[in-house]
């Protein structure tokens, strides 16, 4: 394949075709897996934090389980999205279930230290009026704020 515009790079021509091949895991289709993925998180949650909370009762205020309760709900959320979509499935069990996986910019696994930028980022997505969120709607890549400092895509498999 030669290149016959002057004005573009080999690398960027290399690049155009690979966004031509990459299909983007749309709004609603992350919506349904983000559903998918809350239920089954809450599920784990509530199982998980009981436990906890069955064995340190009596050892603390009722204010002092309610932290302990939502701090293992947030391990457990934290966990659940970072060593997923950092495994080799690269994704939850919800985009797994439509499809779709994270990726890094050039449709390669992501290792931890990214899938956890990711995660952590989506309280800025979600802190501005959810707009971090709706931006997936209108971006050439479908990528949400967080997906942008992240560098990472959602693409279907």
């Amino acid at each position: 394949m030669t290149n016959t515009n002057p004005y573009t790079s080999p690398e960027a021509s290399l690049e155009n075709a690979q966004d031509a091949e990459m299909r983007y895991g749309g709004f609603w289709l992350r919506v349904i897996a983000s559903i998918i993925d809350g239920i089954l998180i809450q599920i784990v949650v509530f199982v998980g934090a009981f436990l906890v909370v069955m064995l340190v009762m009596g050892e603390g205020t009722e204010e002092s389980l309610h932290i302990i309760a939502n701090l293992v709900g947030l391990v457990i959320s934290w966990l659940y999205y970072t060593l997923l979509e950092s495994s080799n499935w690269q994704a939850t069990i919800g985009k797994k279930a439509l499809g779709l996986k994270v990726t890094d910019l050039q449709g390669q696994q992501i290792g931890f230290g990214r899938a956890n930028a990711r995660y952590w980022s989506k309280i800025l997505s979600a802190l501005i009026l959810m707009i971090g969120f709706l931006m997936v709607a209108f971006t050439e890549k479908k990528q949400g704020l967080h997906d942008l400092i992240a560098s990472t895509l959602v693409i279907k498999s």
